[in-house]
């Protein structure tokens, strides 16, 4: 089985930043494509961002030029840098894996909260 273990959620005032991590473990065979999503109270889980094994990247447009996704693969970690965060940036965000331990398969970290509020 493969974890996804999130951290770094926080209260921050707009204009802040954060940085989120996240580590898989467990009996990776392969880890591929990893991604942040997040939810907003009655919301649907929309992307943020994606990178690929090759760190080729995507973002939605509603965070570019103010967050950054990474990876590194020899720790099976893939953090996302939060600048400039504004209130509609609340949310619970949760860490995504496209991971081979037996097969194919899709993960989900267990969420970690991030309010923007002053």
């Amino acid at each position: 089985q493969l974890q996804l273990l999130e951290s770094g959620g926080d209260l921050v005032q707009p204009g802040g930043s954060l940085r989120l991590s996240c580590a898989a473990s467990g009996s990776i065979f392969s880890l591929n494509a990893m991604a942040w999503y997040r939810q907003a109270p009655g919301k649907q889980r929309e992307l943020v961002a994606r990178i690929s094994r090759l760190g080729n990247t995507v973002y939605a447009d509603a965070v570019k030029g103010r967050f950054t996704i990474s990876r590194d693969n020899a720790k099976n970690t893939v953090w996302l840098q939060m600048n400039s965060l504004k209130p509609e940036d609340t949310a619970v965000y949760y860490c995504y894996a496209e991971a081979t331990v037996t097969i194919l398969a899709v993960y989900w970290g267990q969420g970690t909260q991030v309010t923007v509020s002053s």
